[in-house]
């Protein structure tokens, strides 16, 4: 009786779980969670693959903006910095510029009074105003005055002023064959222009007349 109820007792103890209890022995194991199939994996590999090429021509195109940005940029500064020089440099010498200005009248007159050949008193007063004419000449041509070379010269609008045109053929049509009041040019800049004559071709001033 009592080897009965041995055997019963061991018989009624509960089996071990086994540690694969729950799956199926032919079934492949599921994906855990926040696990991707490999069928996704490859799938996200291959637009990474194809967007490859794109961003490198995007990023190719964002250099060159970049670059035409900066040449755009560099040649504005260089403007920019010649303007600034051209303007200090006009600045420089534009309190020299007024005076000279104010003193080329003096100029003229002295250019009138050498060339007074009526005057009885000129062969007196001949070598004082030639002296006189040197020395202010000399000392504006230090400040940077230039006189603008006019006669047989080609005509220039920029340097000289026409106030007359006279036709003939002994000069190419376009020749300055006088100069009635002379130019001056203060370091490069235009003071005064020439007031000169010109010459013209006949049938340029016939042509002109019809």
């Amino acid at each position: 009786m009592a080897g009965q109820d041995h055997h019963k007792k061991q018989s009624e103890q509960p089996e071990p779980v086994r540690a694969d209890a729950g799956k199926s022995t032919g079934a492949p194991d599921a994906p855990g969670e926040g696990e991707q199939p490999l069928e996704s994996g490859k799938a996200g590999d291959n637009a990474a693959s194809n967007s490859a090429p794109e961003q490198i021509v995007k990023l190719q195109a964002e250099k060159q903006d970049l670059m035409n940005t900066l040449v755009r940029r560099q040649a504005d500064f260089e403007n920019y910095r010649k303007r600034v020089e051209k303007e200090r440099h006009h600045d420089r010498h534009r309190g020299a510029e007024v005076l000279i200005e104010q003193l080329l009248p003096v100029l003229d007159a002295l250019d009138r009074a050498l060339a007074d050949h009526s005057d009885p008193t000129f062969a007196e007063h001949q070598k004082g105003f030639v002296l006189i004419r040197r020395q202010l000449g000399d000392l504006l041509a230090k400040q940077g005055l230039e006189r603008v070379e006019s006669q047989g010269k080609p005509f220039d609008p920029h340097f000289h002023h026409a106030i007359e045109r006279v036709e003939t053929t002994e000069q190419e049509d376009g020749t300055v064959l006088e100069e009635l009041q002379p130019g001056y040019v203060f370091h490069g800049r235009v003071l005064r222009p020439a007031m000169v004559r010109v010459a013209a071709a006949p049938e340029r001033v016939s042509r002109g007349e019809n």
